[in-house]
């Protein structure tokens, strides 16, 4: 079986000139096939009667892939490889957002409206009542994308230069698929007082805090503190974001399989932020037994030296205190969730799980077990990989989440509201629809974002006991 696995993450445009003969094309596209590139485009540049100039296009599975579909080709006799261009690099060139005025400044009228003196009236009724600046100005729709670059979706702590172009596609997707106008703020420091302090003096501009990419277990306080300290909602997408998409995906899984989620056994490898926060999702729900692994093996009670986040699990998981590895936890196993690492299982591993196993691989850019050796085993099996099927992909959750949280003014998130949006996220796919190839939406389909938002909002005003505020314009 071959370990190439294309992508348009690794998406190469080769220019090639080469003699103008009938088969000449041809070759070229044997060769990209034989190099297990996939190719999905060819245009021809120029031509004349002696050469053809051409952009051929193909997707690889890693930059040294990419190297070797290009040695293939400048192999061939006649052939000469001009340039290659790297698409992903062309796509982040001179970045990814932009700000672009709401209004119209074509006249003096509409600057004097926009702007001075007019917009004195508005600071004005502002001071009077500083709530206002939720329907005012662009907190009402606005949000910042906080990260100290400290823990990049595999890769590390690579810090807030290099994590900025995360942060700038966070802010896109926001923008895409939930209306909301997202900014990144990258954080040049990794001290917990003074990310917290930063965030807290930074606030008054936005409607809500993302808190994006910030190891744990630092992730942890610095969310809960500035809870405490601000009136506009804090959500740390690595954990809630993650958790309430896994949930989502876990209840259509289960109801592919006809299990319920109080009677199964679910193992999850990570105990980090993402799988702390699944776990206790998961736990709300009322799932009945969860077993917590990490790189000491299963967290279970009376283990020395824990910290105060896996002393919390297992103190509320592993009823039965198993002690061993993650392994020999999976066996009888109903359900996998891995946050971990790539490469901890084999097929072999997902052999022993319960009969109906569900396997959640979810480590990027390699997951926990090659999806295809699950397959053999598990009755479904997902990843978070966009060329792979049942991908669980956060951006089914955050953009409705802060839509909602915004439309309603909300002052907190809420894992009541995280319950909500899994459940809409499930149900968009509706029962009738799911099968093991087919557990949550896609990415793109535009019912996503509206019916988590509804559900969001829904709880909100459930819960709000103070009166919607209302804008008093001075006369």
């Amino acid at each position: 079986m071959s370990s190439r696995l294309p992508s348009a993450g690794f998406s190469i445009t080769i220019r090639v000139a080469l003699p103008a003969d009938s088969n000449a094309i041809g070759r070229l596209t044997t060769a990209v096939g034989s190099a297990e590139a996939v190719v999905t485009a060819l245009d021809v540049v120029d031509s004349d009667h002696v050469r053809v100039l051409v952009d051929l296009t193909c997707d690889t599975s890693d930059a040294t892939h990419a190297d070797q579909v290009v040695d293939s080709l400048r192999a061939l006799d006649g052939v000469d490889v001009r340039k290659v261009s790297d698409r992903t690099f062309l796509l982040h060139l001179g970045g990814k957002i932009e700000v672009q005025s709401k209004v119209s400044l074509r006249t003096r009228d509409e600057l004097s409206r926009a702007y001075t003196p007019g917009v004195a009236r508005v600071c004005l009724a502002i001071a009077e009542n500083p709530e206002d600046a939720r329907r005012l100005t662009i907190k009402r729709n606005t949000v910042a994308v906080v990260t100290d670059g400290s823990a990049v979706l595999g890769l590390g702590n690579i810090g807030p230069y290099a994590a900025m172009p995360v942060m700038e596609g966070k802010a896109a997707l926001f923008k895409k698929f939930g209306g909301v106008d997202a900014w990144p703020v990258a954080l040049d420091t990794q001290d917990t007082e003074e990310i917290i302090r930063t965030v807290q003096i930074l606030a008054p501009a936005y409607g809500g805090i993302n808190l994006e990419d910030i190891s744990a277990p630092r992730c942890f306080e610095i969310e809960a503190r500035l809870r405490e300290m601000l009136d506009i909602p804090v959500f740390h997408d690595d954990q809630h974001g993650t958790a309430i998409c896994v949930l989502a995906a876990l209840t259509n899984a289960l109801r592919v399989v006809g299990k319920k989620i109080e009677d199964v056994r679910i193992v999850v490898s990570g105990a980090g932020a993402a799988g702390t926060a699944i776990m206790k999702l998961l736990l709300k729900q009322g799932a009945g037994d969860i077993i917590a692994c990490d790189r000491l093996g299963a967290l279970h009670r009376g283990m020395p030296d824990l910290t105060p986040n896996w002393e919390w699990l297992a103190a509320n998981t592993n009823k039965g205190d198993f002690s061993g590895s993650t392994k020999e936890a999976l066996r009888g196993a109903d359900v996998f969730i891995g946050v971990s690492a790539p490469n901890i299982l084999t097929g072999d591993d997902i052999a022993t799980m319960a009969d109906g196993s569900i396997v959640f691989a979810l480590a990027n850019p390699d997951p926990e077990v090659d999806p295809r050796e699950a397959r053999q085993h598990a009755a479904i099996v997902a990843t978070g990989r966009s060329d792979q099927p049942n991908q669980i992909n956060n951006v089914l959750a955050f953009p409705g989440v802060f839509r909602g949280m915004l439309d309603a003014q909300a002052r907190e998130y809420t894992e009541e509201m995280g319950l909500a949006a899994a459940r809409a996220i499930a149900d968009v796919v509706g029962e009738d629809k799911i099968n093991a190839n087919v557990i949550v939406p896609s990415v793109f389909d535009a019912r996503v974002a509206p019916a988590v938002a509804a559900a969001v909002r829904a709880v909100v005003k459930g819960e709000k006991s103070e009166p919607e505020i209302v804008v008093t314009i001075p006369q």
